[in-house]
């Protein structure tokens, strides 16, 4: 039923991102019109019986990997983590602490896919995957490389994974690269995020899955059409194996995840103590209902999200959602649509929703990208900051573009 709209706006979402271009003459519609191509292509072979099948195992795996996590986190923070409580629980939920119930997750994952990395699967999922996507958008093999291991890794461990090329890549190209870092989220929290909205969305790990990788050709149709050129070609990289055994890699993991999880904890707390200082200031404002930061960028994401897919009458509380992602980031986000944000939502729209909040593009990660790459690049520094910012509004695109897709493929 909503098919006509998601339609217009595959038509929609690259026009924005030329309307943005910073040579709209450069731009090669071929390319815009063969990234949606391909996206729409590689949508219907990922629902394939197989592939399905495939996706849906994924499901199973994270119900294994959360009793793992249960089971660690339980022997360490006890009650806390979810074990048997000392106290009765006056009201429902109130002995959940996020900090010992959700992050140890990520910690678990991070482990699981530095060993994963070290024997084999994910290294050969990712050459594949960049040898397609360098047959199909003409980039260089560094951008090929990085674009497809954003599925599996962070919008930092990607770029790093191809740092000896990343200073050899023009402006474009990084743009891209920085594109699909924030289109896509990391394989280690994909199964937590999974977890959250499971309740509200069944079969959500899967969905996640095809999100994120759907949200790669999206992500550098978007990037073209805003930075156009890199059109280099080159062998796709090797980066090696950075551990010389299993144990060390899952070591190294492990470390990797705890500092990932500390970041996320400390990123958490500033950012909503900034924002609350923000929504402090715009409450003395004389409006009806107190007004907030998230609500006013959720504002501008109405009409988008409605061009996605999402009926107008929803398309309030879809906005809401993209406001709360693109100022705080998508775990909250998915906490929202998990809970009381997603309560005006139909079962159709929270499919969407779950594809277009698929994504680092936030404010934290701007902050995380040029603090991170910042390093690796110093003399770029200036260029990085300015690539960054544009690459959350590139990123919001090309997710609400992979909504379009699964709004028309139901």
């Amino acid at each position: 039923m909503h098919a006509p709209q998601a339609l217009l706006g595959l038509v929609a979402f690259p026009m924005l991102a030329w309307a943005m271009s910073r040579d709209r003459g450069a731009v090669q519609p071929k390319r815009l019109v063969l990234g949606i191509v391909a996206q729409l292509g590689l949508a219907v072979m990922l629902q394939l019986p197989g592939i399905s099948d495939l996706l849906l195992a994924l499901n199973r795996a994270v119900l294994v990997l959360e009793g793992a996590t249960s089971e660690g986190a339980q022997f360490m923070f006890g009650y806390l983590a979810g074990g048997e409580l000392p106290f009765e629980e006056r009201s429902p939920g109130g002995a959940f602490i996020v900090a010992f119930r959700v992050l140890p997750l990520v910690l678990v994952t991070s482990a699981l896919s530095a060993l994963l990395y070290h024997l084999g699967p994910i290294p050969w999922m990712v050459r594949g995957l960049a040898r397609a996507v360098q047959a199909v958008f003409r980039t260089s093999g560094a951008l090929a490389f990085g674009a497809a291991a954003s599925i599996f890794f962070g919008i930092i461990e990607g770029p790093v994974l191809i740092k000896p090329w990343l200073n050899k890549m023009d402006r474009s190209e990084l743009f891209a690269l920085l594109t699909c870092g924030m289109a896509t989220v990391a394989g280690t929290v994909m199964v937590l995020y999974a977890s959250i909205v499971e309740p509200a969305i069944p079969g959500a790990l899967s969905q996640i899955v095809v999100a994120s990788v759907l949200s790669v050709p999206a992500a550098l149709t978007i990037a073209h059409a805003m930075e156009p050129g890199g059109t280099g070609q080159g062998a796709v990289p090797d980066p090696g194996k950075p551990d010389h055994n299993a144990i060390e890699a899952l070591m190294r993991g492990t470390q990797e995840g705890t500092t990932m999880v500390i970041n996320i904890a400390a990123t958490i707390v500033v950012l909503f103590a900034m924002v609350h200082l923000v929504n402090q200031a715009l409450g003395v404002l004389p409006t009806d209902d107190p007004l907030t930061l998230q609500a006013m960028v959720g504002w501008a994401f109405v009409p988008l999200v409605w061009l996605a897919g999402v009926p107008w009458s929803e398309a309030g509380a879809a906005g809401a959602l993209m406001g709360t992602k693109t100022v705080l980031n998508e775990f909250v986000a998915y906490l929202d649509l998990a809970g009381a944000g997603g309560e005006a939502l139909s079962p159709h729209s929270r499919k969407v929703m779950l594809a277009a909040l698929c994504g680092f593009a936030n404010l934290g990660s701007l902050g995380i990208v040029v603090g991170g790459l910042g390093g690796v690049m110093p003399d770029r520094r200036t260029e990085l900051a300015a690539l960054s910012a544009k690459a959350v509004v590139a990123g919001a695109l090309a997710t609400l573009l992979t909504g379009s897709v699964v709004a028309i493929l139901g």
